[in-house]
């Protein structure tokens, strides 16, 4: 039975985004299922089918022959362990521990940059960006953060991706790339151009078209727009 992974909408979804750019970009099969995120409104459809699936309510979940595994992280720990051939974390054990690290350090922080700067891949808010950064002092924290990890790790292994080949690392950071990109943040070159490399991966540039084709404005997502 073919992997399912349950994930919401591409345009908002960044949860989803991680183990779905995990799988494709290194050649994982499965079928994929989509939610729309309607999870404000009274009568929410999402949140009457995802309980039944997973029973704290979120997406993304993986399903594998009957069991269910939710939490973008623990779905990555899964397929480490599942497809060992794929390599998804680093083969050095000292490097491995490190990427585990910085993975974690996504997982749980940078709650300011992900609270002011959701993942909104269709809309145009490069505007807004420098003006949250100048009002919200936790952002530019969690942006020169992550600056400084991307720069020092990049400088580290090579590249071209953060532990040199793609990692669970990088599938971890592709929805900050968009962050990045939508609301127009300051980055030095040397990220940039990381920037310009995770974008052109065929898993980024294939979620990020069907994000575009998605044409579904969901208010509930929404903190700088009125309409599209």
């Amino acid at each position: 039975m073919a992997l399912q992974l349950i994930i919401g909408n591409k345009n908002y979804s960044s949860w989803s985004m991680r183990p779905w750019v995990l799988m494709t970009e290194a050649g994982i099969p499965f079928e994929e299922k989509r939610m729309r995120l309607d999870y404000t409104a009274a009568d929410s459809a999402f949140k009457k089918e995802i309980v039944n699936i997973n029973p704290a309510g979120r997406v993304p979940v993986l399903v594998d022959d009957g069991l269910a595994i939710w939490d973008s992280l623990a779905i990555a720990e899964y397929l480490h362990e599942k497809f060992p051939e794929k390599k998804l974390w680093p083969a050095d054990a000292k490097t491995r521990a490190r990427a585990r690290s910085v993975v974690a350090e996504m997982h749980s922080g940078f709650s300011a940059l992900r609270t002011h700067f959701g993942m909104n891949i269709e809309a145009q808010l490069q505007h807004v960006g420098p003006r949250v950064l100048a009002e919200q002092p936790q952002t530019r924290a969690d942006l020169d953060r992550i600056v400084q990890m991307w720069s020092d790790l990049l400088a580290s292994s090579g590249g071209p991706m953060l532990f040199g080949t793609f990692s669970i690392a990088d599938a971890f950071y592709a929805p900050v790339v968009k962050r990045i990109v939508t609301y127009g943040l300051p980055v030095p070159p040397v990220v940039q151009a990381y920037i310009d490399r995770v974008q052109a991966l065929k898993s980024v540039a294939a979620w990020t078209k069907d994000a575009l084709a998605e044409h579904d404005f969901l208010e509930g997502n929404e903190d700088y727009r009125a309409s599209r």
